[in-house]
């Protein structure tokens, strides 16, 4: 268990530090919100959300559905929160902008999704 944990999120950190560096790139900081806070949400999001995934597994595997859905609703509410400035500004947000929002949630979505089911898997 503790070697799988130490490979999931060292595989996050890499794909969190390779994917800012390419948007950043991309995008040369014309962006209207952090880039950076960004991606830090994202990273750490998913870190809490896969090490409560692990500990749910260990006491009621049972429950994880639950957990997991319960998880992604607190992440998504807890996004808009911190970026509710950028998501609902006065000003449009044009379409790079927009998906410069979207691609970090879904690239770590679809990282989580893995890590859990491969979690499950095991089992």
């Amino acid at each position: 268990m503790n070697k799988r944990i130490v490979y999931v999120v060292s595989f996050i950190l890499v794909v969190l530090v390779a994917a800012y560096s390419i948007q950043n790139y991309v995008t040369q900081d014309n962006l209207p919100y952090s880039l950076q806070k960004l991606y830090l949400f994202h990273g750490i999001a998913v870190l809490i959300v896969y090490l409560s995934i692990e500990l749910v597994n260990s006491k009621l595997p049972n429950q994880l559905g639950f957990a997991y859905l319960t998880l992604m609703f607190v992440k998504i509410g807890v996004f808009i929160l911190l970026f509710q400035s950028s998501i609902f500004s006065e000003t449009n947000l044009s379409l790079p902008d927009r998906l410069g929002l979207v691609i970090p949630f879904f690239l770590f979505l679809i990282i989580e999704t893995a890590c859990i089911a491969k979690l499950l898997k095991e089992k």
